[in-house]
């Protein structure tokens, strides 16, 4: 028997990436998945991976930041399949690296409102929709939520505010049946990111490589396996945690 057969599981930020990766590990243990991005055509092509995988899956495009969105994604959740389980927040923006003083106020306002309000309301409207039955959820921080990096201090704040909001909520609703916990992955390859922020050179992917312990940066798949992990009845006694998905780099 699957680990989340019967169950429903929403995963924002799941056109690529890790997202896409854990809204196809959740679709192989059973799980009807609903998807949404602000990226129409990558949305659907995850629903088709979704059902390659075996399961129902469903595309909503939403914007995090817009609150009418969010509360318009989880009502068509519920309307579609009739309840909800399991949340991955994983709906994120990097920062470019660069001087303190070359930072602007837009960019700040537009990475906190994507990595922070984004999350913010995401679990303001999927908790309500826990409480009968109970649920778990999983918000993305990141390695920059744990230990500062210079150049991107906006990124880092926002990730740092992720493992905030998780401490919090996960306080409030401990004794409503609903968990909720955050991953804080180190580099992960495959997703985008990296080429967006370090310009994809060999030079940058050697330079990364070196920093994680391990050797080498992670890939999406190994941190879909700790979201289903923390949405699973196996972590029954896990809340207001922060998992540190880095080939060994916070250990150093």
């Amino acid at each position: 028997m699957a680990l989340f057969d019967g169950k429903v599981a929403l995963v924002t930020g799941s056109s690529s990436g890790i997202g896409r990766s854990t809204a196809v590990a959740f679709a192989r243990e059973g799980a009807k998945v609903v998807v949404a991005s602000r990226r129409t055509d990558e949305g659907q092509e995850t629903v088709q991976l979704v059902q390659a995988a075996g399961s129902q899956g469903l595309f909503i495009k939403t914007d995090v930041t817009q609150e009418a969105e969010v509360k318009a994604l989880v009502e068509q959740t519920i309307q579609t399949f009739g309840r909800l389980d399991c949340a991955f927040n994983n709906a994120g923006i990097e920062q470019t690296p660069k001087p303190l003083t070359e930072q602007s106020e837009e960019e700040f306002a537009q990475i906190m409102d994507i990595n922070v309000k984004g999350v913010w309301l995401s679990m303001k409207y999927q908790i309500p929709r826990m409480l009968e039955r109970g649920g778990a959820i999983v918000n993305t921080s990141s390695i920059s939520g744990v230990v500062g990096f210079a150049t991107i201090p906006i990124y880092s704040a926002s990730k740092h505010a992720v493992l905030g909001l998780t401490k919090c909520i996960a306080l409030e609703y401990a004794k409503s049946g609903i968990r909720v916990n955050a991953v804080c992955p180190g580099a992960i390859g495959g997703t985008g990111t990296l080429d967006r922020s370090f310009g994809g050179s060999q030079e940058a992917m050697a330079t990364l490589n070196a920093m994680h312990p391990m050797g080498r940066v992670g890939t999406p798949e190994e941190v879909a396996g700790t979201v289903i992990y923390l949405c699973s009845d196996a972590a029954a006694w896990v809340t207001g945690q922060s998992i540190t998905i880095d080939g060994g780099y916070a250990a150093g």
